[in-house]
């Protein structure tokens, strides 16, 4: 082999890169385990809600190592920040937290871009366009401007009652014709989605919770939502549900309120239990400080220096005071600002009010930039909590420049806006007051007026912006003008003690499926097995190296695809070593044989790959979440494979025979296992045809008798992983909770102590309190069978959860639609794909035709054993999007094996032109068939051992690839391969009479 420098080269770095890339994964689980430990041996399991304090617990202390040094390798330090950023990232289902699609409301932006007219054909359009979505794959904006134009009449698009509105004056006139007046409206829709993705980033960002991703998903409003390890659920969706709101409040003056803050304190003292003081007491200066600090807001000075120091609970998180007659009460530190909200939202504390200040709203400001304090304000509320102002008038926000050079945020109102903005500042003038904008109860500035009342409804927000902040508070300050709805069409949530049992099941299969293939490769190949296994190591530690590095997302079905690698990875070994024992036997010398071995299974292991890489592709594409994972892991897997396969297995057995070693690349046991056959397999195809003309029939017969256990995914509805703590009859469940739903299913899932619950009750209503009311009917129904499981626990999201709602699943029947179309254009278009390549490589048609006539043999046969099976079966065998991917892996898998057959079809062609086409297929066939057992049953057994002890959420999907590899290689030996033959055949014959 030449080169061998640099790939020993290229080998130690990757190596290297790899071992880098994971240590901060490990250093981020220490830590993290750390944390925990703290906050357990802090908050006793005896205090109330101490699931809660320990949470809050840990992230505290996270935030506080947050920019600590807490990793050294000797040439580089590191922080806790950086070590999380660069630290493999958990799935929801290994982390537990919450996966949504929201989706923004164009059919809201469009009433709000009309100013809410009443023009009948404007709002028959709109519900028009609504029916016409659920058999669409466009956009609403698109499926509008095509009911629009079917029933519009004389009527405009630039008409006064719809679209040229003072709103939108100086963009749309009454001259503009539809098509120009729809390139406005998309950009106007366009530009509101992008506001509203703006603000779910800053809310999120607000969350604090670790590694979320947001996506804006193609031009239809959708945006994806990813939060791994939340662990408040009901504040997640909450926050990402509730509509963009600006507002406008007055201020009272901060010293107001130190009386209050003194009693409140002193309440406080009773209601929160805090930890002890310290053992030694702080130095003096300190205590000065601290009595200073309390003695500025009691208004005191004498402080009696014998005083034994007491814990404040509000007091001693104080961290400064706003200045005289303005609007900020006192400063906090960031990390206790949920505290300090919680405490001042106490019934016992707001009673301290005075009658004057009964209805005061506390918000905290923006932070300022590098600063950990924030302020608290307090705002003159009312009864009915509403502003006197709210962005319901700002027609308009861009950034600019201030007169100092710094950006800041004009806005421009409305005329009723204006009006109200005019009152309100020249109140303010006069009272010597603040007004402050707040957005999402976040005061942002609370500017004083100095000027006198400002008229024609302008305004600007200053403040410590950089141009990019200013440029996206104006684009947040513009979702306001056009409120949306922000529905969520599809959410799962997996609590994090079911991410655990995932890591602990995942880890197991892996581990066994390694161990039994490391095994089977010495066992069969002796020697030469040992160096494929070490090659296999590496290629396990580039693989999660490169998923670290690339910031990818672990999943269970990626630690699957993972597994499934190794046993694939086995196929290129198998392909070289067979390779080399055919050379063996003609009789050529070792290093001889060593190199025509890799030479000629290259072209196989190459074809063999691509095939399989081009349908994982595809899944990537059309995937989501988990299955994204899964072909993100098998995509990388497929590549790292190829690398130690021909070039490390190729350095370690070059090692070895150069230093005088001899390989068998056998033992006794196998070293005439599928030597000399000779099978006429093309006089069994009418047979092969006969069978698997029976399977099909079968296939479709349940297929159109029976159907298949659709998934949430394909239909829609609500899922429940519920788990008791005593074993149930999932038919009992099932009759109980229809009385309830009026419909429902509940299947046992894993153990009989755990069912899936399914159900398409109000399955078309997806706001937050439809969830809510579903789940304390379901909680209610199933309360005889909770064994005292109060509802918060049942819905709890603890780490050491037990019994109770384990996982949740969520699909309108709109995106579900989607789904089921994505799916099958992914399927379709990996056959279509598969094909072209074929076609290119092997210059025949035929060879496609073969291949492709095998894949739909497969495809059918599997969900023809899932339509017969799944009543019975004592799994879960739903189709939905895991059982896609299965499908599109069968394929992969099975154009693998016919790939490889074909190959040395065309090699004997070109090799022994003397020979019958017979013949050539036949020996072909014959030579390879110890190549495709072999693969097979290593395959068979990586998936298995993942079936077996890889968790209930994979096991159908298992079964699907077990299933699909079985008849994958029956298919490439007696289907793809026949077929192929008989069409040349025929052409041949056809040839010959003309």
């Amino acid at each position: 082999m030449q080169n061998k420098g640099l790939v020993k080269l290229f080998a130690l770095l990757f190596g290297l890169v790899s071992i880098y890339q994971l240590s901060f994964t490990f250093k981020a689980n220490q830590i993290e385990s750390n944390a925990q430990e703290i906050a357990i041996n802090k908050i006793a399991d005896t205090e109330e809600g101490y699931r809660a304090l320990r949470s809050i617990e840990e992230a505290n202390y996270l935030e506080s190592i947050a920019t600590d040094t807490v990793f050294n390798i000797g040439i580089a330090k590191f922080t806790y920040n950086e070590v999380k950023q660069k630290a493999m990232n958990l799935g929801l289902d290994l982390k537990g937290g919450i996966n949504v699609i929201l989706q923004v409301s164009v059919k809201d932006i469009l009433k709000g871009l009309a100013n809410n007219t009443k023009d009948p054909v404007f709002n028959q359009a709109l519900d028009n366009a609504a029916e016409i979505q659920k058999n669409s794959q466009n956009t609403y904006l698109e499926d509008f401007f095509v009911a629009f134009d079917a029933i519009k009449g004389d009527t405009k698009l630039a008409s006064p009652d719809i679209f040229y509105t003072k709103a939108l004056d100086g963009e749309i006139d009454g001259s503009m014709s539809d098509d120009e007046v729809k390139g406005i409206i998309e950009t106007k829709i366009d530009e509101s989605i992008v506001s509203a993705f703006e603000v779910l980033r800053k809310r999120i960002d607000e969350f604090g919770v670790t590694s979320p991703n947001i996506q804006r998903l193609g031009t239809s409003g959708r945006i994806l939502v990813e939060l791994p390890g939340v662990k408040d659920v009901e504040r997640a969706t909450g926050l990402l549900q509730s509509t963009a709101q600006l507002e406008f409040w007055d201020t009272y003056k901060g010293e107001q309120f130190f009386p209050f803050l003194v009693q409140a304190n002193d309440v406080l003292k009773d209601i929160v239990k805090v930890d002890e003081a310290p053992e030694e007491a702080e130095s003096q200066d300190e205590e000065n400080a601290e009595d200073s600090q309390i003695d500025a807001l009691l208004g005191e000075a004498e402080t009696d220096s014998t005083t034994v120091a007491t814990v404040n609970p509000l007091f001693d998180l104080i961290k400064g005071q706003g200045y005289q007659g303005g609007p900020v009460i006192a400063r906090f530190e960031l990390k206790d600002k949920e505290t300090v909200f919680n405490y001042l939202s106490l019934p016992q504390v707001r009673a301290l009010l005075p009658a004057e200040q009964r209805y005061a709203k506390f918000a905290f400001g923006k932070p300022d930039k590098d600063s950990e304090l924030i302020d608290l304000y307090a705002l003159v509320g009312n009864r009915d909590n509403i502003p006197q102002l709210s962005g319901a008038v700002v027609t308009d926000a861009r950034n600019q420049f201030g007169p100092t050079g710094k950006s800041e945020v004009s806005m421009q109102m409305n005329a009723k806006g204006a009006k109200i903005w005019e009152e309100m500042t020249g109140e303010a003038f006069n009272q010597g007051s603040n007004i402050a904008i707040v957005l999402d109860d976040i005061v942002y500035s609370a500017p004083g007026v100095t000027t006198g009342p400002i008229a024609g409804g302008s305004s600007s927000i200053s403040g410590d912006f950089t141009l990019n902040e200013a440029i996206d508070l104006a684009n947040v300050l513009r979702a306001g003008k056009l409120p949306a709805s922000a529905d969520i069409i599809q959410s799962e949530v997996v609590g994090p003690s079911l991410g655990q049992e995932a890591i602990d099941s995942g880890t197991m299969s892996f581990m066994i499926a390694l161990a039994l293939v490391l095994i089977w490769m010495i066992f069969y190949y002796g020697k030469a097995g040992g160096f494929a296994d070490l090659a296999m190591i590496l290629n396990i530690l580039l693989i999660f190296g490169i998923l670290s590095g690339l910031g990818a997302v672990l999943t269970l079905p990626g630690i699957a695809g993972i597994v499934l690698t190794i046993g694939m990875s086995v196929d290129a070994n198998v392909l070289i070593f067979e390779r080399i024992r055919e050379e063996l036997v003609k009789g050529k010398g070792q290093k001889e044989a060593i190199q025509d071995g890799f030479s000629n299974a290259l072209s196989s292991i190459l074809d063999a790959n691509i095939t399989t890489g081009l349908t994982a592709l595809i899944l990537f594409i059309f995937g989501t979440g988990p299955i994204k994972g899964f072909a993100t892991t098998l995509l990388i897997g497929i590549g790292t494979s190829l690398f130690t396969a021909i070039f490390i297995t190729r350095l370690l057995v070059d090692w070895y025979v150069n230093k005088g070693g001899k390989l068998d690349f056998s033992t006794a046991l196998t070293k005439k296992l599928f030597r000399n056959i000779s099978i006429e397999f093309l006089k069994k195809r009418k047979v092969a045809y006969t069978i698997s003309g029976v399977f099909i029939l079968l296939s479709l017969g349940s297929l159109f008798t029976n159907s298949l256990d659709q998934g949430v995914d394909f239909v829609g509805g609500r899922t429940y992983q519920v788990r008791f703590a005593q074993d149930v009859s999932a038919s009992e469940i099932t009759s109980t909770l229809s009385d309830v739903f009026g419909s429902a299913d509940a299947k046992t899932f894993g153990d009989a102590n755990q069912l899936k619950i399914t159900t398409k009750y109000k399955v078309n209503e997806t706001g937050a309190e439809v969830d809510e009311e579903l789940r304390k009917s379901l909680y209610t129904a199933l309360v005889p069978h909770l064994d005292g499981v109060s509802y918060e626990d049942f819905i709890s999201d603890a780490d050491t959860k037990t019994v109770g709602l384990m996982k949740y699943y969520k699909v309108s029947p709109t995106i579900a639609d989607d789904i089921k179309q994505a799916s099958f254009w992914a399927i379709l278009g990996s056959l279509i794909v598969v094909f072209l390549y074929i076609l290119m490589r092997f210059k025949r048609w035929q060879y496609s035709l073969g291949a492709v006539a095998a894949v739909f043999h497969d495809v059918l046969i599997v969900l023809g054993v899932f339509s017969l099976t799944y009543k019975f079966m004592p799994f879960s065998m739903e189709i939905d999007q895991a059982f896609i991917a299965a499908i599109l892996t069968v394929i992969g898998y099975s154009l693998n094996d016919t790939v490889v057959v074909f190959d040395r079809i065309r090699e004997f062609f070109n090799e022994h032109t003397s020979w019958e086409f017979n013949k050539v297929v036949n020996v072909s066939l014959s030579s390879t068939l110890s190549r495709t057992l072999n693969t097979s049953l290593t395959t068979l057994v990586v998936l298995l051992a993942i079936f077996i002890f890889g968790g209930d959420s994979i096991r159908g999907f298992m079964f699907a690839l077990i299933v699909g590899v079985i008849v994958g290689t029956y298919s490439s030996l007696f289907i793809a391969t026949p077929i192929m033959y008989d069409t040349v055949n025929k052409l041949e014959g056809k040839k010959k009479k003309d």
